[in-house]
């Protein structure tokens, strides 16, 4: 059998290949602008199927040509945005533009020979938007990550940070365009959680199956020897009184400045402890500072005068870690800290649960499908920095109510998020049922 390997954004050199390949099963084409991104277990899980043959298109530069067996096609925009274009609908030419990009690199995969059964796409960035105008007949499945509101979720939750612009409610509608152009052309849609789904409106939300990425509960385990060392001469182990932090990049849409200003509090009720706080510098969500500079530096700058540098000397930033110490670190850690604002649930939450870590978590709707209070973690006011110390405090000084916390964090993340034995099943009879076109409405 001859599998398809070569794939660059000309791709005129698939003719030839496919005129000499059998008849595969699926032909299952990608679309992600960071592939594998959200989709890092599903293609290779589909790729593994020797009948099957799976293509990704990527505005990452890659190096390599296949993935997981996967073959990766690699494409870029050839224009930017306008200067000074209407603040309203920058967003929706960006997407414009990636689309074009990926509209005329799709022609080139049809010209050389590439006509996928099913596509499978992030639509997020607008790359998507144009794909069914090259391929009509194929069925397309989207991620439906969030559907931007302009209240009662994100947007006005916090009122440290007021919306300024009284013309936001009208940039979110059009920022839902992409959305909504993506619902005309989409057969069905997948979402990782019931609250991200739910943010989606009628008649598309009916199109849209919830199943979660998962999580590989096997690698991602409690495990009792776990010692890492930090500064290059502190040695921590499952003895030592560790509380953790994590986000992609530390800033106020998860609750970095709440856990800031409950720092020095925390430090001084726990004279032994370490608090490792993972995240870069930059924002991953949400405005930057007005005033410039990071998040990171703007809360350090509010709470540092009030920590002594004993106390500061037990914080420890690690700015991103690689994936492998990243799970080292919830397996170190006595009490895990997740806030986030009314969004896109992360994968650390799940990750720390799996790890069976003790969790004190904000009482916000996206976690209410995997926090329950006092059996699966603690929740609490996302605002009141007063009750984060005082439920972490109280779990540091009670290893009982610690270790029934983990256990059942770990047992429900094995239960709702498993990789192998619930998600993967989920995600790939969606496929298959959006391959039979069994989601007609």
């Amino acid at each position: 059998m001859t599998r398809v390997v070569v794939c660059e954004c000309s791709c005129h050199d698939l003719t030839a290949t496919y005129k000499n390949s059998i008849v595969f099963l699926l032909r299952i084409l990608f679309i992600h602008q960071n592939f594998p991104g959200q989709f890092k277990f599903l293609a290779p899980a589909l790729a593994a199927d020797p009948r099957n043959t799976v293509l990704a298109m990527t505005m990452k530069q890659l190096h390599g040509r296949e993935w997981q067996g996967v073959t990766l096609c690699s494409y870029s925009a050839k224009r930017s945005s306008t200067k000074d274009v209407h603040p309203w609908v920058s967003d929706f030419e960006t997407k414009t533009i990636r689309g074009e990009a990926c509209f005329h690199a799709a022609l080139r995969l049809k010209a050389g020979g590439f006509t996928p059964d099913v596509i499978l796409a992030h639509p997020g960035w607008g790359e998507s938007m144009f794909v069914k105008d090259v391929w009509p007949l194929a069925r397309l499945g989207i991620y439906c990550e969030f559907y931007y509101h302009g209240s009662g979720a994100d947007v006005g939750f916090d009122p440290e940070f007021p919306q300024k612009n009284e013309g936001e409610a009208c940039r979110l509608h059009l920022k839902n365009l992409n959305n909504l152009l993506h619902f005309q052309a989409a057969d069905a849609g997948i979402s990782p959680t019931e609250w991200q789904a739910s943010t989606f409106p009628e008649p598309f939300r009916s199109r849209i199956t919830v199943a979660h990425d998962g999580i590989d509960t096997g690698v991602v385990a409690p495990n009792p020897a776990i010692s890492m060392v930090m500064n290059g001469n502190v040695r921590l182990t499952k003895q030592d009184e560790v509380i953790t932090f994590v986000n992609r990049n530390l800033e106020p849409y998860r609750g970095y400045h709440i856990f800031m200003r409950a720092l020095p509090e925390l430090l001084r009720r726990r004279p032994g402890a370490r608090v490792l706080i993972v995240g870069g510098d930059s924002v991953s969500y949400g405005a930057r500072p007005a005033e410039g500079g990071s998040w990171k530096k703007i809360f350090i700058a509010e709470v540092r005068p009030t920590i002594s540098d004993a106390d500061w000397s037990r914080v420890h930033f690690l700015g991103n870690l690689p994936y492998q110490q990243f799970i080292q670190l919830l397996q170190l850690s006595m009490v895990h800290v997740y806030l986030t604002y009314p969004f896109v649930l992360s994968w650390s939450l799940l990750e720390a649960m799996s790890a069976g870590c003790a969790i004190v978590a904000s009482d916000t709707k996206p976690l209410h499908e995997a926090i329950i209070d006092g059996e699966t973690g603690r929740l609490v006011n996302f605002f009141d920095s007063e009750a984060i110390v005082h439920e972490v405090c109280s779990l540091l000084d009670d290893p009982a109510a610690r270790a029934k916390l983990g256990a059942s964090a770990r047992s429900f993340a094995q239960s709702h998020y498993d990789l192998e034995a619930v998600c993967l099943p989920q995600q790939i009879q969606w496929v298959k049922e959006l391959a039979m076109r069994k989601f007609v409405f």
